[in-house]
Formats: C-alpha cells, structure tokens, sequence
C-alpha cells in the first residue's frame, strides 16, 4: 500500500495510489499524462482542515523548515495500518523528520517523486470533492501572500539591512558635503578669499557665510558662537584688507542657500553617525570594540549581511573590497594585497610600514572570531568586553612587533570567588624551651653564620661569572654565524663577477673575432680589385703593341 501526502492551501491530503510501487515506474509521465488516468491512480485516503488562516500559516512555515507538526502527526497516526506502508513525501527535511517519528512508514523521497506532484498539483482540484479550482486559486495566493508577510517580519537579515542603507547613505553624504562645501569655498572665495585659509572647517565656513553677509559686516558681527578668539580676530583684519571683488544681494542669496545646505547636510550626517554608531553597539559589539563602528558597518555591507560576513573566513575578511587588486595580482602573477577595508582600522593604522601587514592578518583573524560569537551565539554578552578583551591581545602584539608599548585597552575584571579566610593560630611561645647561653657556643654560631655568608656570597659570584660567560658565548656564536653570513654573500657576489667578466670577455672576443674577419674580407676584395685592374692593363697594353 502507498500513500502520497499532499499539502493544499484547504488542509493535508493523504492519496492513496492503486499501483503499490508507483513511485519505482519507469513510465510515469505517460502514466499520468492526462485527466482520467490521475484520477483512476489516486483517491483521497484521508484529508485534515486548516482551522484558520493563522493555522495554514503555522503549519506552511513548519513544512518549509521540515518539521512535523501535531495536526500532521495526528494525520499520520490514524492512517497507518499494521502493515508497512510507503509514503512519498515532496521534501526531503520532512521526509527525515517523519522517519524519526517510528510509525511505521517507509517514506521515501527523491527524483522520482517529483513527477508524481505534478500530475497530483495539475488535477488537485479535482482529486479534492467540494473544491474548485477558484478557491485553491484565492487560498493559495492569501497563503502566499501571508507567509511573504511573516518571512519578512522575522528574517535575521532584516537588521542588517539597516546597517547597509546608514552606511552607504553616510559615504554618499560625505561625497556630498565635499561637492557642496567646494563649490561654496570657491564661489565666496570671489568676493572673500582669505577666509578659505584662515577657516578650514566647512561647516564653520558655511555659518560665517550665513552669519556675516558681506565681508564689510565682519566687524560688527560676533562669531563667539562658532569660532575662538584668536581665529575671530583674524576673520575680522582680513576682512579689513580683503582683495576680493564687489558681489550683489542676489549673488549672496544664492550662496547662502548653498551654505545652508552644507549646515543641513553635516547636522544630518552627524544625526546618522550617531545611530549607526547605537546600530552597530547593539548588534555587533565586539566587532564595533575591534575595529570601530565605521569599518565594521563598512564590512558588513560589502559582505551583504552579517551572516555571510560571520561565514567568511579570516583571509577572505583580511581582503575584502580589494577585490580588483587580488584578481589583477593573480593574473600579473605579482603579490597580492594584504588588506582592504580593514586598512582603515585605526590598529592597522597605528602600524609601520612592514608591520601592517602583520597587525591586518591578526586583526582579521579575532574579527572573524568575534564576528561568529556575535552572528551566531545564542547567549550573547553584549557589553563587548570579548571585543576589547581581543583587541588587548592585538595591541600587545602590534606593541611587541613596533618594540614599544601602544597599549590603550585596559584588561577586563574578571569576576572571581571571594576566598574565605580564617584565623590561623597563634604560636605558643610558652612551649619553648629555655636556651642556656655559652660564651663559646655563641662565638662557634657566629663563625658558623659568617662562614655560610661568605659561602652564599662566593657561590653568587660564582653564578654571575657563569651567567656572564653563557652571554658572552651566545653574543660570539651569534657573531660567527652572522661572519659566515657575510662569508657566503662574499663567495656569492664573487662568483657573479666571475661570470660577468668570463661573460663579457667571452662578448669582447667576439668581437675581435668580427671586426678581423670584415677587416680581411675587405683586404681580399681590394686585393682581387688591383688584380683585375692589373690584368685589364697588360690587356690594353698588348693590344696597343699589335696595333
């Protein structure tokens, strides 16, 4: 006997087959290629309703993780018989999970079955008695649209997704502002153009604009507000001999509204940083205590999400967003990048040149620890002290390689017991023994005392002296081998000169060699030519003899 257990948008229906091992045919998609033969296969065993639309929801979302649910098991149980029947499932995960129940079943799902749910699903409407193919239709689609709603709802990504749009929209307002306040400088700087120099920061630059007008208000204007009184000063004489040219009221309009924007935009900017900076702290606190909020936001959205980022190993996040440099590096056949956006940490950053590579491997290494405890750690800490505890063990190893101490995290109590302590008890002194006093015992006793400190000083010498030569023996061998170091670099550099003069002395001869052979080819024609013009002569000369 078979059973084929279907999930509709209505309920479960278990179909029992006419053909015990249809699902070992060889000929099913003819089998079951029309209407009436999908009817005469299959016929409804048995059939459990879903209550409501919550109920449909809870028991789709089971199926899809492959969990058995009660009405499910339920269904299972009242149709088993004592003999062992086959059951052919769609999903593998519950296929598994039905087999762990021990209900007699023999379930079985694979290649096969596939064909099978298609016929089923194309002609469900009228395997199922009471049910038109319109009300499978609008159940399936409200079901559809409800489980869309609740994988939506309680996705772990969707957390994520909220670092990645506040960190991308923070480098794009970071472009912005640089445009922007650019274009502000330069335009002002017409009618200003001191105050580009003595005023770096925009946003105060953009607040001067809005504040002060035109340059001939500086004196009356007050910028407590935005600037110190040595920089206020000096805003305020240059105005005085400022070489810029006459504006209009509608050429300063137009200005400060650009200035105002600038304002808006760094307000907003800050705005954002600071919840990026909670969004990170609550989400990922010991990547944020790592390597800061910025480039762990940073790593985050060029991973996609958190998870992928937690899946990734060390290597991959030492590299990541070098990306074009490791694919051009791999195809020159040169070295490849030893980091990418984790160059922006401020550990890597306090580095020299050749430890920077070194403090990046490291740092991506516990980044990947720390990155896993946060994605995937059930009972999470998220005070961050794992994070800071990391980023110690960091800083004492960039402090070991640069030679001096860059530590700043300090080390995290740890809580331990408090250990009981009891009285201890007291010597009784009324239990000793008087001592009889001796002239000469005391005289032996202090012999004594001076002969083992004099023993104890000589054998300190002794272990200094010892200690000094164990020192001076090391120093001598690190000096030998570092001789023959320079021994073996000698004889290797003297045998590249070697073949460098055979080399070009083997050229030189060549040479020779050359210009010999053109000399005596050019002596031969020159030989061969007086010899011809010899020979037309004595010709000529017969010739006028006969004549």
């Amino acid at each position: 006997m078979s059973f084929v257990l279907t999930e509709t948008p209505a309920g479960y229906a278990l179909l029992k087959s006419s053909d015990k091992k249809i699902y070992k045919s060889s000929s099913l998609l003819k089998d079951l290629d029309s209407e009436e033969k999908v009817l005469k296969q299959f016929k409804i065993a048995a059939f459990s309703k879903f209550q409501s639309a919550s109920n449909a929801l809870e028991e789709a979302t089971s199926i899809s993780e492959g969990k058995v649910s009660e009405q499910l098991k339920d269904l299972l149980t009242e149709a088993k018989s004592d003999k062992k029947t086959h059951l052919v499932v769609s999903e593998t995960k519950l296929a598994n999970s039905i087999n762990k129940l021990g209900l007699n079943y023999s379930v079985i799902s694979d290649a096969a079955t596939l064909d099978i749910y298609r016929a089923i699903r194309q002609y469900l409407p009228d395997l199922l008695p009471g049910m038109t193919d319109k009300d499978l239709s609008t159940m399936s689609l409200g079901l559809a649209h409800s489980i869309g709603r609740y994988k939506l709802k309680f996705s772990p990504d969707k957390v994520d997704i909220m670092i990645v749009q506040a960190i991308s929209l923070l480098d794009e307002l970071d472009k912005e502002i640089n445009t922007y306040s650019m274009r502000m400088k330069e335009w002002f700087g017409w009618h200003f153009p001191e105050l580009a120099k003595i005023v770096v920061d925009s946003t105060a630059y953009a607040r001067i604009i809005l504040k002060m007008g035109f340059r001939t208000n500086a004196q009356e204007t007050d910028f407590s507000e935005i600037l110190p009184e040595d920089i206020e000063q000096q805003v305020k004489s240059a105005a005085e001999i400022s070489m810029g040219t006459e504006i209009t009221a509608d050429d300063l309009k137009n200005i400060g509204a650009l200035a105002q924007q600038v304002v808006d935009f760094s307000t907003y900017r800050e705005q954002l940083s600071n919840y990026l900076n909670a969004r990170m702290k609550a989400i990922a606190p010991n990547l944020t205590a790592l390597v800061g909020e910025l480039v762990g936001a940073r790593l985050i959205a060029h991973a996609g999400s958190m998870i992928s980022l937690a899946k990734a190993p060390a290597s991959t996040i030492q590299i990541l967003g070098a990306e074009k440099a490791l694919f051009r590096a791999l195809k020159t056949k040169h070295d490849t990048p030893k980091y990418g956006l984790i160059y922006h940490a401020s550990l890597v950053g306090q580095a020299t040149g050749k430890n920077k590579g070194k403090i990046a491997r490291v740092l991506a290494a516990k980044a990947a620890v720390a990155l896993r405890y946060d994605a995937l750690s059930e009972e999470r800490d998220d005070s961050g002290d794992y994070g800071l505890s990391v980023r110690a063990k960091v800083e004492s190893r960039l402090s070991a390689l640069e030679g001096r101490d860059m530590r700043t995290t300090s080390k995290i109590p740890k809580d331990f017991k408090k250990v009981e302590i009891n009285e201890s008890k007291q010597y009784n002194t009324d239990a000793d023994a008087p001592v009889q006093k001796k002239e000469d015992s005391d005289s032996e006793s202090e012999s004594e005392s001076e002969s083992e400190s004099d023993s104890d000083d000589e054998d300190e010498e002794v272990k200094k002296v010892e200690k000094k030569t164990k020192k001076v023996e090391k120093e001598a061998k690190k000096v030998e081998k570092e001789a023959k170091k320079v021994e073996k670099e000698a004889k290797k550099v003297e045998k590249k000169r070697k073949r460098e003069d055979e080399e070009e002395g083997a050229e030189v001869k060549k040479q020779k060699k050359e210009k010999k052979e053109k000399k005596e080819k050019h002596h031969h024609k020159k030989d061969k030519k007086e010899h011809e013009h010899k020979h037309k002569d004595k010709k000529e000369h017969k010739h006028k003899h006969k004549n």
